[in-house]
Formats: structure tokens, sequence, C-alpha cells
């Protein structure tokens, strides 16, 4: 029967047997049906790549990206750092791409039939989860960017509200020293006022006596100064003295509280510069949190089941390769390509024997292999043990046969009654 002949693939497509993990050579020689399987499943394999290029690139700029109000205008980033985004988002679509092309071609056929059963499940459990983290991983950044207006929306609410009670946190610390400055600011003002006061007290004094002096010589200048005049006046010395003597005092004391003052002083007013730059790191902390992990906690808290279905999906573009290939039926393409298998394990001296035994819980299928070269390997190893066994023995027994003939011949040689160093 002549074989019907097919349309070469294009270029698309044998790209597309190659993300499939398929062989080229056994589809050029397959039906119609086997070539669109597998390019099928390579398209979904290059899929998901894309996908993950995407949302790696995404997750990269969100993550390590201007942090900003989620409302406000961002700034824009630099050339290095939209390189960097690109670069990580191929690299890491690349990634997934291999790894989900090695899990589809890893997969086999199963059973042979259209129908999944729980042990091919079981079978494939380890390729399906690392399907299942794959596909959250692909999902959660494509998720916010879908969601990201509402998200945007929440977030810029909750970072407002974040800054207002962070500034009402540091308001109250900030009152917390201003209130102790202002307190040691009252206490270092009475200081000096007590201070003046006394001063003051000595000048009030001073001034007395000298104007009790003056209206004591105001009515006697013709006679010059009386004993009362002159007795005032040593008051009035005596009192300056004093008051000399008290400022002298007390000047160490003046200097520290003064010097003190001023220092208070331009602590209280260095709080306000303090408060504002305080204010400033509220809202660069408030920033941080435009990062990805709050976007995705709030994109599950607004968006209901919208993030899961966009995960459910990404699931499936994932998975779903590794179920279809478990529901293939097998074709001509699989038939060649364990024929070409067996052959290869024939051409290299491995043969697969089945056994069939029946069990207490029904017919158990047995596979063994045979390794032809071990096999050989060994017989030619019995082979040369037991040759060179009979070799020895023949050694041995000509030996034996030819001390046998030297007794006879001449038996005193070889031995001597009661001596010691008679030898056989």
């Amino acid at each position: 029967m002549t074989a019907i002949p097919y349309s070469t693939p294009s270029k698309t497509t044998r790209f597309l047997w190659w993300c499939a993990g398929a062989d080229e050579h056994f589809l050029m020689k397959s039906p119609m049906q086997d070539r669109v399987k597998y390019a099928g499943i390579g398209g979904i394999v290059l899929c998901t790549g894309a996908l993950a290029m995407v949302s790696g690139g995404f997750a990269f700029f969100t993550a390590f990206g201007p942090k900003a109000y989620a409302m406000d205008q961002q700034e824009a980033a630099g050339i290095g750092f939209l390189m960097g985004t690109v670069l990580f988002g191929i690299a890491w679509g690349l990634i997934i791409f291999n790894l989900d092309r090695f899990i589809v071609s890893s997969t086999g056929k199963g059973d042979g039939t259209d129908t999944v059963t729980w042990r091919e499940v079981m079978q494939a459990f380890p390729r399906i989860i690392i399907a299942l983290i794959l596909g959250f991983a692909i999902s959660a950044p494509l998720e916010i960017r879908i969601l990201k207006s509402e998200i945007d929306n929440e977030l810029d609410k909750f970072q407002k509200t974040y800054t207002q009670e962070r500034n009402m946190q540091s308001d109250s610390l900030f009152a917390q020293r201003k209130a102790i400055l202002e307190k040691d600011k009252l206490e270092l003002e009475r200081k000096l006022a007590s201070y003046e006061t006394e001063l003051k007290v000595y000048d009030d004094k001073i001034d007395e006596l000298v104007e009790k002096k003056r209206l004591e010589m105001q009515d006697k200048r013709a006679y010059g100064e009386g004993p009362v005049a002159k007795a005032l006046q040593k008051n009035i010395d005596d009192k300056m003295a004093e008051k000399e003597k008290f400022a002298a005092l007390k000047a160490t004391d003046m200097n520290t509280w003064k010097s003190e003052l001023e220092k208070t002083s331009n602590d209280i007013r260095a709080l306000d510069d303090e408060l504002r730059a305080e204010y400033k790191k509220n809202e660069e902390s408030a920033h941080t949190y435009s990062g990805l992990l709050k976007r995705i906690q709030i994109s599950h808290e607004v968006g209901g089941v919208i993030p899961w279905i966009i995960f459910l999906v990404i699931l499936c573009i994932e998975m779903g390769p590794i179920f279809f290939k478990m529901m293939l039926t097998k074709g001509p393409y699989d038939y060649m390509v364990e024929n070409q298998n067996y052959l290869m394990n024939v051409e290299n001296g491995v043969l697969k024997e089945d056994h069939i035994y029946q069990g207490t819980n029904g017919i158990i299928h047995m596979e063994k292999y045979r390794y032809l070269e071990v096999e050989k390997a060994k017989k030619d190893k019995e082979a040369k043990l037991e040759a060179l066994g009979r070799i020895n023995q023949h050694i041995i027994g000509s030996w034996e046969q030819i001390k046998m003939n030297q007794v006879s011949q001449n038996p005193q040689a070889h031995y001597t009654e009661n001596d010691p160093n008679t030898t056989a």
C-alpha cells in the first residue's frame, strides 16, 4: 500500500515540535493527526514561556522599580533598569519554557488510551506539583497587572492611612520630647529670672540709698558732706560690694544656664526640622508597600474570584500538556518511537522480556531486562575460571605422577628411618 504523501512542514511547525520535545524524524513519517497533536502541545509550551516572560518582567519592575503613592505619577525608571527588567523577563521566560519542555517531553503516554486513570495521575504527580508551583508563579504578577486600577485605588488609601498613622505617632513622640525641652527651658529661664530679681533687689536698695543721700545733701551743700551723708555713702559702697560679690559667685552658674538655655532653644527649633524629616521618612516607608507582596494581598481582597480564575486559567495552560499526553491514544508516531527505542536497546545488547503471572489479585505483568554484553562477559569470565581450574588440576596431577616415579625408582633417597630431615 502506498503511503499518503504529506506536505513539507513549515519552520514554525518544526519549531513547535521541538518545543513539545518530539522527534522531527518520526513526525515527518507520521500522519497529519500526530503532527497536529505535537504542534499543539508545543504551542502551549511556547505560550507558557511567553506568559512567564511578561509576568517575570512585570514582577521585577514592580518589586525593584521606583516607589511612590499608588495613585501618584511615578518617576521614570532609568534606561539601565529597564534593560535589566527586559533581561530578567527573558531569562525567567526561558527558565519556565525549558522546565515546561522538560516536563512535557518526560511525560509518557500512560496506558495509551484516552482515559486518565488514577495510576497515571500518581505517576505524573511530581510533574503536576511542579506545574502547580510554576502556574502560581506566573499567574500572581499577571493578576495584579490585570487588576492594577482597583489595586492602585485601595493601595493608595492604605498608604495614605499608614502615613497618617505614622505621622500621628511621630507627633506624639516629638510632643513628648518637646515638652521635656520646654520644661528644661522654663526651669533655666526661671533661674535666670531669679538671678535678675536678686540683682534688682540690690539695685533698688542702692538706688534708695543714693536717693536718701541726695535728699540729705540737698540743703546742706554749703556745709560739705556731713556724718549722715558719709554713712549713707558707706552703705551704698557696701551694698555695691555685696552686689559684685553676689554676681561673682553666680557668674559660673549664669554662664552655664545661658549656654544650656541657648542649646535647649536650638534643640526646640531643630525638633521642627526633625519632625518634617520624619514625615518624609513616613512617606518613603508608605511607598515601599507598593511592591509585589502587598499588591497580591490586595488583589485577593478586592478581586473576589477574579484572581482565582486567572490562576486557574494559567494553571490549565501550564498543566494542560501533561494531561493531554496522558489522554493521547497511541498513534503511528508513538509506535515508531517505541520501535526505535527497542531497536537501539537490541543493538546495544539490552533485551526486554515480558512475563505474566497469576497473582492473588489477578494477572501480574512484569518486565525483565537482559543485558547481553553483561551476560557474555559473565559467561566468558566463568569459562576462563573453569579452564584455569582444569589446568591447575592437570598440573598438580602431572607433578604427582613425576614424584611417584621418583620414589619408586629410589625410595632410599626420599625416606630414611628416624631421620627428621627426610623429605617426601
